[in-house]
């Protein structure tokens, strides 16, 4: 497992392997290894996952899966929340992944526009929002592409605020108060996720509204996220460990995508930032934190 063992999503995984009866310990033995969002690490704990000669590897992310990849040809790969497999270069196509590759999408790029528009929704008089982003997470750059596309129809000018390593955060929310924004978008990444208190608490600081992805981020102080149910995406990666371990070719595996969406709302974050939220966002999220 390319993937920390502690948390909700390992803790989902193992339910999905005990649905498909395996029991940890008694029908499988999990190698886990996680780089902690350092991404030069992925490629060693992958080299590593290889020597030991596992019968499955399942990465979490892009870059885990991109590390695994380029680490065998042989060893069957499961992705559990993969935002662009095909884009990355990871699958041939969705329907048919071919190589040793399948497993989940996440589809963070198609739905960038999505939490764009709740983020206009929640607070209408937003015209200027800065998106932080990072260039070495494959799909950042179409959901980049995606976010250029849209926001002008929303009336929303975007100022695009680079960051590559944790150091580079503090600096960067310098150059978001130049940009005079009104909300920050966090686009997700194990980077961003690692240090979202961080981030979160930097922009409560500037008065800044975060919408991301990643529940988390509410739970830290965002205003909104929006996204896939991770837990979810992990729980239905053991039924394709099951099914490799049965004898399936990994690239005659269709790669799915979510079937669980939730909206989480931080009413906390909304009084505390003055915003009063309208009843239509209240009444579409999956949970209000008061």
């Amino acid at each position: 497992m390319l993937l920390s063992p502690d948390g909700k999503e390992a803790l989902a995984f193992k339910q999905g392997l005990l649905e498909a009866g395996y029991m940890e310990g008694r029908d499988v033995v999990i190698e886990w290894r996680s780089a902690k969002a350092d991404y030069a690490q992925l490629p060693g704990l992958a080299a590593e996952l290889v020597q030991r000669n596992v019968d499955v590897i399942v990465a979490d992310t892009g870059p885990a899966a991109q590390a695994a990849r380029q680490a065998t040809s042989r060893i069957p790969i499961v992705m559990t929340i993969v935002a662009d497999p095909f884009g990355s270069g990871l699958i041939a196509s969705l329907a048919r992944p071919g190589g040793n590759v399948t497993g989940l999408s996440i589809m963070l790029a198609e739905l960038s526009p999505k939490r764009l528009q709740l983020l206009k929704d929640a607070i209408p008089r937003t015209t200027r929002v800065a998106v932080l982003w990072h260039p070495l997470t494959p799909y950042h750059k179409k959901a980049v592409e995606n976010l250029k596309a849209t926001a002008p129809s929303m009336g929303i000018e975007l100022s695009f605020i680079e960051v590559r390593t944790s150091d580079e955060i503090d600096p960067a929310f310098q150059a978001i108060a130049r940009a005079r924004v009104q909300a920050l978008y966090v686009l997700d990444c194990p980077l961003f996720f690692t240090h979202r208190a961080a981030i979160v608490r930097l922009a409560s600081g500037s008065r800044l509204p975060v919408v991301s992805g990643e529940q988390p981020y509410a739970d830290a102080g965002g205003l909104l996220t929006y996204g896939p149910d991770y837990a979810d995406q992990m729980r239905r990666s053991a039924g394709y460990v099951d099914k490799i371990l049965k004898g399936a070719k990994p690239g005659d595996l269709p790669v799915e995508q979510p079937t669980k969406f939730d909206l989480v709302v931080n009413l906390k974050t909304a009084k505390a930032l003055e915003i009063k939220l309208p009843n239509s966002i209240l009444l579409q999220a999956n949970r209000v934190i008061k």
